[in-house]
């Protein structure tokens, strides 16, 4: 008897502790779960916005040597998807950690509340350079630009917060674009916005999706062993 009870505590031993690694899985893939959808709809909301919006304001001009759009109706439309990223951002941010508590609550609500924040500053912002003498030519290197760099200074701070490599990528990728299509002038910095920065978010979204498609096959196949199990 004296023997026996220490090699039973021996074979248990690697099941519990099989047991303890299948269980950090889960919870590891719950967690990635819990970020992936909410980053998905953002990155893909903005994705359709800044290429819908910033070809609509190229075709708005003389940029665009096949068709031209009213300049009011590309303006409305342009200015209704921007608040709908921001809206959309901010509102997804803030409810990522919902049912969630302590230090990751915390910081889910304060990354979709500087989406807000952050995307309203750019028109406050450039409104205070027009009423100093900003020129509209200039006005419209100025908000995409700006649009730009607070868009991907966010996405490094998503993935600072998320550990996502892809994010971080993304974002730099974004201020890149920020930064160098002013070089192009008005109407064309229109077009590498569209192209450049709302290509890049539309890719990456579908790459998302197939990521996460990816994981539920990835854990459901483990769920399965481990009921075999």
């Amino acid at each position: 008897m004296t023997n026996h009870t220490p090699a039973a505590s021996a074979d248990d031993a690697p099941a519990d502790i099989r047991e303890m690694l299948r269980l950090s899985q889960q919870q590891n893939e719950k967690m990635t779960r819990v970020f992936d959808r909410p980053t998905t709809i953002i990155v893909l909301t903005w994705g359709v916005a800044w290429f819908v919006g910033f070809l609509t304001l190229w075709s708005a001009t003389e940029g665009n040597p096949w068709f031209r759009t009213p300049i009011v109706p590309a303006g409305i439309v342009f200015t209704v998807l921007m608040v709908a990223g921001i809206i959309v951002s901010a509102v997804v941010g803030s409810r990522t950690s919902r049912g969630m508590r302590g230090a990751v609550a915390f910081q889910g609500t304060v990354y979709g509340i500087s989406w807000a924040i952050a995307c309203m500053a750019v028109p406050f912002f450039g409104g205070a350079l027009l009423a100093n003498g900003m020129s509209p030519e200039l006005a419209a290197l100025f908000y995409p630009a700006g649009y730009s760099l607070v868009v991907g200074i966010l996405y490094l701070a998503g993935a600072a917060l998320w550990n996502d490599k892809p994010m971080l990528g993304v974002g730099i990728w974004i201020i890149i674009v920020g930064i160098g299509a002013p070089f192009f002038g008005a109407p064309t910095n229109y077009l590498v916005m569209g192209l450049l920065g709302g290509g890049a978010f539309l890719v990456y979204g579908v790459w998302l999706v197939l990521r996460q498609r990816r994981r539920v096959a990835r854990y459901s196949r483990t769920d399965a062993r481990a009921a075999v199990n």
